[in-house]
């Protein structure tokens, strides 16, 4: 057994010589684990990028008129509430609460917040290796999760964490919610609104 930490950093060692033989300006990502780990634990090793999440991006090329959100009233506009569930790692972990709710309000969404968010928010349960581990069903995190967004009358809720989507689903496919709830990653809610 060679162990995680050891692994991780043979992994790490790899990528930080394929990225330093190719010249790029910054590393965007989508998944806001890889965003923690390219940003707060690759430096360690010698991995010193400029780490964005997507929503940092678009809200950069929002800001000097690259990207038009409007929800211009076409066929594909969303409607209905929608709130933004706050990833751990995006989140608590790297302190992004305003760019992905930013998003939301240039789409022209009608955007709630959930009970829990931003410092409070609840995890989806993917965290730590949730996402492989058989648990009870009855008392699975992604469960209370979903039940905390079902409290709020949401009809869709918002995430910008691929971890964060897969969790919501199941948790609305085992609960039978499909036809009161969805969950879209913030990426798909833009796709609609421009």
């Amino acid at each position: 057994d060679l162990g995680h930490e050891y692994i991780f950093q043979v992994f790490a060692e790899q990528n930080i010589e394929i990225f330093n033989s190719i010249k790029f300006n910054r590393i965007v990502t989508q998944c806001p684990h890889c965003f923690n780990t390219l940003k707060n634990e690759y430096p360690q090793m010698g991995g010193n990028y400029i780490v964005q999440h997507y929503s940092e991006l678009l809200n950069e090329l929002a800001a000097v008129g690259r990207l038009q959100l409007n929800g211009n009233g076409s066929p594909s506009t969303l409607s209905g509430k929608i709130a933004y569930h706050d990833s751990c790692y995006l989140g608590r972990y790297n302190n992004i609460f305003k760019d992905p709710r930013d998003l939301l309000t240039l789409s022209k969404v009608n955007t709630i917040e959930l009970a829990r968010k931003g410092e409070n928010s609840f995890c989806c349960g993917a965290g730590g290796g949730g996402m492989w581990v058989e648990t009870d069903p009855a008392t699975r995190i992604n469960k209370a999760r979903l039940d905390q967004a079902l409290a709020s009358k949401t009809d869709i809720v918002a995430t910008a964490c691929p971890y964060c989507l897969i969790m919501f689903e199941d948790a609305i496919s085992t609960k039978g919610v499909g036809d009161e709830i969805q969950v879209m990653d913030i990426m798909e809610i833009l796709d609609k609104q421009i």
